[in-house]
């Protein structure tokens, strides 16, 4: 075991060198994104232009087109400030599409440290890892901030007519994206604290009431909105991807100990 420790100056140097590698995807991407820029900031606008219609008969879910007339003005108050938005949104796209090349290096990383039989996970763990983002990013998008613009823009606004800052937009809708995209990395945090001996699934599953209140308590801080409705589109998920975490672990310690 001694023989095959890592010297620190060594670790270091790798973290260097995935780090190094990592920003360069990133870069590749920004200069890809940023040419299409204008079509992502279209794309980004669907929360403010559609409405999410929820119904018991079928259709459940239907996309209504908002009414042009009634669609807020997107404005910018400063002059660089329509740059750095193009700027803003290039680069979370970017960033988005490196993550298989994120997952892959910070894998390569830790990969030192795990056994033999382990390392073979590294296409499932970048596979998995990614698509748990990208669900993530698209609930939030698709489903939450849709809500969460009707809401903002409706309540109590009768005497006000929206105009909203280009800036303060983009960073309301990235900042979200951002977040729940992390969030449904739940279950793969639950796995790696589970196979590092930090906790156990019996833990997790005897501590799941502090969960679930911590689901709700994260939800009303990040969440957008004050109502109830939209808190719980964001609680729900995280207690889900809770449970789906312990059970995947309970499997992965098994196969441990077998």
């Amino acid at each position: 075991m001694k023989e095959n420790k890592m010297p620190l100056t060594t670790h270091l140097a790798d973290l260097r060198k995935r780090i190094f590698i990592s920003l360069i995807a990133v870069l590749i991407g920004f200069v890809a994104a940023f040419a299409y820029s204008e079509e992502l900031f279209r794309f980004l606008t669907f929360p403010l232009r559609y409405n999410i219609l929820i119904s018991i008969s079928s259709p459940f879910v239907q996309l209504v087109e908002k009414n042009v007339k009634n669609n807020p003005s997107l404005v910018f108050l400063a002059p660089a400030e329509a740059f750095w938005m193009h700027m803003k949104i290039s680069m979370i796209a970017a960033l988005i599409a490196s993550l298989p090349v994120i997952f892959l290096q910070l894998w390569k990383f830790v990969s030192p440290g795990l056994l033999h039989k382990e390392k073979k996970y590294v296409v499932p763990f970048v596979f998995i890892t990614t698509v748990f983002f990208l669900l993530g990013a698209a609930y939030c998008f698709f489903l939450v901030l849709p809500f969460a613009m009707g809401f903002l823009l409706t309540y109590k606004t009768e005497s006000m007519t929206p105009m909203i800052s280009v800036g303060n937009y983009v960073d309301f809708c990235l900042k979200f994206i951002l977040a729940f995209g992390a969030i449904f990395e739940l279950p793969i945090a639950i796995i790696f604290f589970t196979r590092m001996g930090f906790v156990t699934p019996k833990t997790l599953a005897k501590h799941r009431k502090y969960a679930i209140l911590s689901a709700f308590i994260v939800a009303a801080i990040l969440t957008p909105t004050p109502d109830v409705f939209n808190q719980t589109l964001m609680a729900v998920p995280m207690i889900v991807l809770y449970e789906v975490g312990i059970l995947v672990s309970r499997i992965f310690v098994r196969s441990k100990t077998s």
